[in-house]
């Protein structure tokens, strides 16, 4: 049994799109869209993000998160220049010898960690 897809309930698809293909590596040839306005895109591991429109999008538990595992520490040292530099709001970072993890928030304030551990 694997997860394949997370549900995220977004304001506005478009931009919940592009982000998440520009940062995160899904890939915007892969879009479709539904007749209730779901928008489903799919990485290259073949995980699908289902991007669903709402009005409102309410304040998540502090816990609640999702995360991308990158390859290498350095990966996610360089991931978190290149979200500051773009003012991608990164919540948190930590470094330790075993894990190099950061937070983010998505357009619609939903946390998005990063992290690398051996």
């Amino acid at each position: 049994m694997k997860l394949r897809h997370l549900g995220l309930p977004v304001r506005d698809h478009e931009r919940s799109l592009a982000f998440y293909t520009r940062w995160f590596g899904f890939d915007p040839a892969s879009a479709t869209t539904y007749p209730d306005g779901t928008v489903i895109v799919r990485d290259a591991d073949g995980f699908d993000l289902a991007l669903h429109p709402v009005t409102e999008v309410g304040p998540a538990p502090g816990f609640l998160h999702f995360g991308f595992a990158l390859a290498d520490a350095e990966a996610v040292r360089d991931l978190h220049g290149r979200l500051l530099a773009a003012g991608v709001p990164v919540i948190e970072f930590d470094e330790e010898p075993e894990l190099v993890s950061l937070k983010c928030l998505d357009p619609d304030g939903w946390r998005v960690e990063v992290y690398w551990e051996p």
